[in-house]
């Protein structure tokens, strides 16, 4: 059978479309990086690891979702982790820097947001914390941060002797009570100031254990049974808060009645927890964090104050260390977990 031969001007036009394809598909090629760099990019540092902050970054995305942003679709995220060792921060948050990243995001305490400020006057910063940011010298004031930091800010270091008047409340009959203390963070000494403040006009004494390793933790609760003391409170310290199931595992262990901060610890088997709500601090960071990506400056957002303390309770754990709550005490907790 003959062979077609299709005419020149259709041999033609068929090199034509095949050319514009290659080309249109080259052109795609591209395009196509050249739109991913083109998000924005969020500088995350985090002084823990990705798994300590699981509960964090999702109330974070929770706020830039609430802002319209997702990462991988509008924006993209970079991480840069210190895993629980503060002296990598600020080489952290110079590398986030010189990356010329959209923002940095700061969370999880005063030390991450002056790593990220002694990095870039520059780059717009949206911190998270649990102390002032004033007394802390990250911004000049609260309604009026100026130049390129903004932020979150809870109670939680500002409640931690709180949780020594509720220890005592819960252990009347006692006058010593232990108290841990991270010294390496920026808010330790000012903590231990109102704790001892507390612990004079109780009539307490005080016993300060300073620990900033979590391989120590197991001597900790040792020391304080060994002093007999009444109970373990903890400052406020993101070290402390990241490790809360650990610390829970031993709190059981030793038989210690023991309070910290974060939810998670009472939730994990601890006895107690009294300290800011992280999800709404990590949300507003996220939410934040979307405002700076749509334009808006950090010297013209307020350093927001997340005002809302939670105490949880739980009852088993009291239960195995021999310990009544006060009808009081159960009446004003946000949780009590049977």
């Amino acid at each position: 059978m003959p062979r077609t031969v299709a005419p020149a001007a259709d041999r033609v036009r068929r090199r034509e479309f095949i050319a514009l394809a290659g080309g249109a598909a080259s052109a795609a090629a591209w395009m196509a990086p050249a739109r991913a760099q083109a998000l924005p990019v969020i500088g995350y540092l985090g002084s823990e690891s990705p798994e300590r902050y699981a509960s964090r970054l999702s109330a974070f995305r929770e706020g830039l979702a609430e802002t319209g942003y997702a990462e991988g679709r509008n924006v993209a995220i970079e991480f840069r982790w210190a895993e629980g060792q503060y002296s990598r921060l600020p080489a952290l948050a110079v590398e986030l820097a010189n990356r010329q990243v959209t923002v940095i995001v700061a969370p999880g305490g005063a030390e991450v947001a002056l790593a990220a400020k002694s990095a870039t006057t520059t780059i717009p910063i949206v911190f998270e914390m649990g102390g002032n940011p004033i007394a802390l010298g990250v911004v000049s004031s609260l309604s009026r941060p100026g130049g390129n930091l903004t932020g979150v800010s809870s109670l939680s270091v500002e409640v931690s002797r709180k949780r020594l008047e509720f220890m005592h409340e819960v252990r009347p009959d006692t006058k010593k009570f232990a108290v841990a203390v991270n010294p390496t963070s920026p808010t330790s000494n000012s903590q231990l100031k109102n704790l001892h403040a507390a612990a004079d006009a109780l009539g307490l004494e005080l016993v300060v254990l300073k620990n900033s390793d979590e391989q120590e933790f197991g001597a900790m609760f040792t020391a304080v049974r060994e002093m007999q003391a009444g109970g373990l409170v903890f400052s406020s310290d993101p070290y402390f808060a990241y490790r809360s199931q650990q610390l829970a595992a031993l709190a059981v262990r030793y038989a210690v009645p023991a309070m910290t901060q974060s939810r998670d610890f009472p939730l994990a088997g601890g006895l107690m927890s009294y300290g800011g709500d992280f999800g709404q601090s990590h949300r507003h960071t996220g939410i934040y964090a979307g405002r700076v990506l749509k334009g808006e400056k950090p010297s013209d957002l307020p350093v927001q104050r997340v005002t809302k303390v939670e105490l949880f309770i739980n009852l088993k754990a009291a239960g195995n260390l021999g310990i009544s709550f006060p009808p009081s005490l159960l009446g004003i907790a946000d949780r009590v977990i049977e």
